[in-house]
């Protein structure tokens, strides 16, 4: 893999944990929403990951490794029923005076999240240490 190959990877990775990251902020800040435009309580959403190959615009035409990096290949959005709470004094509640609330939880989120950032953290890492390679590499051909 060339150094400029391991830079395309971690940007790959970088994107995909942005996206991540924007989504679990997206569950957090929703977690109390018991009414959305699309009617019901908001669903919790989550990216779903999956290799892609990588190039460089700088890799060479003759480089027989295939690279691959990672990217968002679709966004789930939860399908299971919402929680279920009997308040019939709440302008959200139905017929029966039930409040339906998003199947959200703030806590795990917040450790997704923490992961998330440690996982875009780690390619900023790799990426430092790519570019520390290549600057060394250039000093040493001076």
């Amino acid at each position: 893999m060339s150094l400029f190959g391991s830079l395309s990877v971690s940007a790959s990775g970088m994107s995909a944990q942005r996206i991540r990251a924007a989504l679990l902020v997206e569950n957090i800040a929703n977690s109390e929403t018991t009414r959305t435009a699309e009617g019901g309580p908001y669903k919790r959403k989550d990216a779903v990951f999956s290799t892609t190959p990588v190039g460089s615009e700088f890799a060479s035409e003759l480089e027989s490794q295939l690279q691959t990096g990672v990217k968002v290949s679709s966004i789930s959005v939860d399908q299971r029923e919402p929680d279920k709470t009997y308040a019939p004094g709440s302008p959200d509640a139905d017929a029966d005076g039930y409040v339906y609330s998003p199947r959200v939880n703030p806590a795990e989120d917040m450790v997704d999240l923490t992961t998330a950032n440690r996982s875009y953290q780690a390619n900023v890492a790799a990426m430092t240490a790519v570019k520390d390679m290549i600057s060394k590499s250039i000093d040493l051909l001076r």
